[in-house]
């Protein structure tokens, strides 16, 4: 089925020949722009931030980058995409899932994530889940299939917990006409003749404080409907957290990269970084090391049992790229001066 294609070179504003640290780069830019906490119009922001987050998802993502890559002459066909021939069922068989069915069954709002992303690099594509059963063969009564989509989560979800409004649009068989599309030999006016007609149903979905990557939210009985006396299957909404211009999570604990010029490591410093509620100053020793960390107690991501990870600040001592003649004379004095000699 065609979907809308997203072209996340031009969403991140790079070439499709830019290096991973371009990318990096290119989408903290964007990221610190349109974060929600800091733009004026947080609606417009939310959306493109969300948009930047999938485009970077990808891209990052040397694996999901080739995929994307793959796609080739086709990239460029416009609103109307559709892969080449084969390339969804060798990425639905690369996860480990069945086959899929006929067509793209299942399109979801307010995850975050667009139905082209959820096609070609959600955790099960936008569609069932379970083993199913063979062609031709139907028991009299089945439960229905499991559905799965992504949910993109913020850092700032995952700590203080949110309500999120999710859409679910079915694709099912039209009533009026069976599926043929025509009723006594006209179109019908129920499925305009694609013998499909579209179901949304919107839903509340709670995002617990302390939700973490990977973790599948539950709404039972919101999958598939089951046939005659079978139960209805269940909808899971995999977490995958929006990726933040300045930290990055594991498990509890959150990490920021701290750029130190070398005499702020040489002589020790006070330096504000941000957290997830607010700034807090931390006190750089005297001969600070580069990649060492500071540890910073209880600002990370919640715990069972209500304590909190922490923050790790991450040094990174960094060397100026050009200098004044002044600056030179200062550093070539200072290496006269020093006895100071790392490889002895």
């Amino acid at each position: 089925m065609a979907v809308e294609f997203r072209d996340y070179y031009k969403i991140l504003g790079v070439e499709r020949t830019a290096s991973d640290e371009e990318i990096r780069k290119a989408f903290r830019k964007l990221a610190r722009q349109y974060h929600p906490d800091v733009a004026k119009d947080k609606k417009t922001a939310e959306e493109k931030f969300k948009e930047i987050n999938e485009a970077y998802e990808v891209l990052s993502d040397p694996e999901k980058r080739k995929k994307y890559d793959e796609l080739g002459a086709n990239w460029k066909q416009g609103a109307e995409f559709r892969p080449p021939p084969g390339w969804d069922q060798r990425a639905w068989r690369s996860g480990g899932g069945a086959a899929p069915p006929g067509d793209f069954e299942f399109h979801f709002g307010g995850t975050g994530f667009s139905d082209f992303f959820e096609q070609f690099f959600g955790s099960m594509g936008g569609r069932r889940s379970g083993a199913g059963f063979p062609d031709g063969f139907e028991e009299p009564s089945q439960r229905g299939r499991d559905v799965e989509a992504d949910i993109m989560v913020t850092l700032e979800e995952a700590l203080n917990g949110s309500l999120r409004p999710v859409s679910l649009r079915r694709n099912t068989t039209c009533q009026r006409c069976g599926g043929g599309g025509e009723i006594k030999n006209r179109v019908c006016p129920e499925c305009q003749g694609s013998g499909r007609t579209s179901k949304i149903e919107n839903y509340q979905v709670k995002i617990p404080a302390g939700v973490r990557e990977g973790q599948r939210l539950r709404l039972a009985g919101r999958g598939e409907a089951g046939v005659g006396r079978g139960s209805a299957g269940d909808l899971f909404l995999r977490v995958r957290f929006a990726k933040h211009p300045d930290y990055r999570a594991e498990g509890d604990d959150l990490y920021y990269d701290l750029d130190l010029t070398p005499w702020e490591a040489v002589l020790g410093t006070k330096v504000s970084v941000p957290t997830l509620g607010g700034r807090v100053s931390i006190k750089i020793p005297p001969g600070a090391q580069n990649e060492q960390r500071m540890r910073v107690r209880s600002q990370g991501l919640p715990q069972r049992g209500g304590a909190r990870g922490d923050l790790y600040v991450v040094l990174r001592v960094q060397v100026p790229g050009r200098v004044t003649e002044r600056e030179k004379a200062l550093w070539e004095e200072l290496a006269r001066e020093s006895r100071f000699n790392p490889r002895d």
